[in-house]
């Protein structure tokens, strides 16, 4: 089927505008959401911002507290656990999977959203960095058939982006993260399912025990 990029509207451009806010903490963890101050800052009707509020609230990045509206939600220590346990067993069997199905292609393909993510990553675009992380996972998912796991990733991902986020702020994992995808990669095009998935492990556990120690 053919597809046709379309424009964004007006709400998903301050979606989209909002959860990066959320996402590279220039809107803080607590920090509770004024409507008239987000419809100036964005110049859109507060219909408009409410809509969008209601949809953070569905991938959790956003709770209500009873008479006070919204504020930015806070992640604990024990989701960190949790969602880096969920991301381990998905994420593993994926590039396990991947590593069999693979072709050239697709190898070259994620070899050069590595490039984009490091490039990103030196110019400081952090959000950009995570946007092309997305891409690079969606396409170890979808080239390994994994994509019931990969719906479920999806679910996570706004809240998978805080945590990344708040990890890629530390010098040497900028680097270090490229870096282990890159040998993720290699792993994959040595159709090398069983180290695949365990560099992908010693990846997961090193960001894990990161944002253990910055939450």
């Amino acid at each position: 089927m053919l597809k046709v990029d379309r424009p964004k509207t007006l709400k998903e451009n301050a979606l989209e505008s909002l959860r990066d806010a959320i996402t590279a903490d220039l809107l803080k963890p607590g920090e509770r959401l004024v409507e008239r101050a987000l419809c100036e800052s964005m110049g859109v009707s507060r219909t408009v911002v409410r809509e969008c509020i209601r949809h953070l609230e569905s991938e959790r990045l956003v709770v209500g507290i009873p008479n006070s509206g919204y504020v930015v939600a806070t992640i604990g220590r024990d989701d960190v656990e949790e969602i880096y346990q969920i991301r381990s067993m998905l994420e593993c069997a994926a590039v396990a999977s991947c590593a069999t199905q693979a072709t050239a292609k697709t190898v070259s393909r994620l070899r050069s959203l590595c490039d984009e993510i490091t490039d990103s990553l030196e110019q400081q675009d952090v959000l950009q960095a995570l946007k092309v992380t997305c891409e690079f996972y969606e396409v170890i998912f979808t080239t390994g058939g994994k994509t019931v796991s990969w719906d479920l990733v999806e679910q996570l991902n706004a809240r998978i982006s805080r945590l990344r986020a708040l990890t890629l702020s530390q010098g040497e994992r900028r680097s270090q993260g490229p870096e282990n995808l890159r040998n993720i990669v290699d792993a994959i095009e040595q159709q090398d399912a069983k180290r695949a998935a365990e560099l992908c492990a010693s990846h997961l556990e090193g960001a894990a025990l990161l944002a253990y120690q910055l939450i």
